[in-house]
């Protein structure tokens, strides 16, 4: 497996890590736990050393199934996790205020550690902006913890530019992690210069449109009733009709290449920049193998810009997010 460098960052993982979320929470009913273990360890063993996920997963239970199935490799592969949620007691004990104070995050980063059976987090996001906290109290605070040995490095998550400055001042930001993809391709206009001035990683969550781009959803599809996608405005059941013109394109790329629609729209986030790791999140073995794979497919200058010229005439139908989501990205 290939390395690369979040930025100018010391922190060197895998050219493409593992999303967690998937296995607790989110993507239908929580996935076998032996399961899911044995597919983390089958992940560290293809090379895989980077791991997402966070508190609010689950909740709490991901971090506690990541802890456990990497406890034998603690020192040979990188966890990251995340910050800024805790529990509504006016919205039925949701996980859905933020909370972004510094001593929640002190609380928080304890609570943590301890699920994830490690004495200090690699990459430590801000899960979502609050904006009831100054981002330079919250920078601050994270700060402190890497001083102390319990951090060793910031990241921010769905941040605007603004923030990314003011939270950069302060304490360097290793990484953020957005959305980025073939059909969410809105972080090239503002976000990524500041990333490239300011020698910070990208980490690309849903970077197979949640599923959508690796050709295996289609109009027909019906997913669980817990399964968030439901309440995605561009996976509702017409705009899933409307946009299957990208996936035939990057099936029609993935035939020239002898690879899948999955593996170039991974390919094609490693080509964009050097210090792009985007993490794929799956609970089956078979789809692992294949978007590792994806570091082995070649795509020339010519390649993406014939990609990007064909999918730019493609009109995307829909959000990628819920109203109440949407509000909390780009602040």
């Amino acid at each position: 497996m290939q390395k690369r460098k979040l930025g100018n960052s010391d922190l060197e993982v895998s050219a493409i890590g593992l999303g967690c979320t998937g296995m607790s929470w989110s993507y239908g009913p929580p996935k076998d736990k032996q399961e899911m273990i044995s597919l983390l360890h089958v992940a560290v063993e293809r090379g895989v050393t980077f791991f997402d996920t966070a508190e609010v997963y689950g909740p709490l239970v991901n971090e506690e199934l990541v802890g456990e199935a990497l406890a034998p490799f603690r020192g040979k592969v990188a966890i990251a996790t995340k910050f800024g949620w805790e529990p509504n007691p006016n919205d039925g004990g949701k996980w859905s205020t933020l909370n972004s104070r510094p001593e929640h995050i002190k609380q928080a980063l304890e609570a943590s550690l301890k699920r994830l059976k490690l004495d200090v987090i690699d990459l430590y996001y801000q899960h979502r902006v609050d904006l009831n906290v100054p981002i330079e109290d919250v920078a601050g605070a994270v700060k402190e913890l890497i001083q102390q040995g319990k951090v060793k490095h910031f990241g921010l998550s769905e941040a605007g530019a603004k923030t990314i400055r003011r939270a950069h001042a302060v304490q360097p930001v290793t990484a953020l992690q957005s959305e980025y993809s073939l059909w969410f391709r809105e972080p090239e206009k503002e976000i990524m210069p500041v990333m490239e001035e300011l020698g910070i990683g990208f980490v690309p969550f849903s970077p197979l449109g949640k599923g959508f781009l690796t050709g295996k959803i289609n109009e027909a599809t019906k997913f669980d009733s817990t399964d968030f996608r439901n309440t995605v405005p561009r996976l509702t059941v017409e705009n899933r009709k409307a946009n299957q013109p990208l996936v035939d394109l990057l099936s029609t790329f993935a035939q020239q290449k002898k690879s899948t629609p999955a593996q170039i729209a991974l390919a094609w986030l490693l080509a964009k920049k050097p210090w792009i790791v985007p993490i794929p999140g799956t609970t089956k073995l078979n789809r692992l193998e294949e978007n590792l794979g994806a570091v082995n497919v070649e795509l020339t200058p010519e390649d993406i810009h014939a990609i990007e010229s064909a999918s730019s005439r493609i009109k995307l139908e829909g959000a990628r997010y819920s109203a109440f989501h949407q509000q909390l990205t780009g602040r």
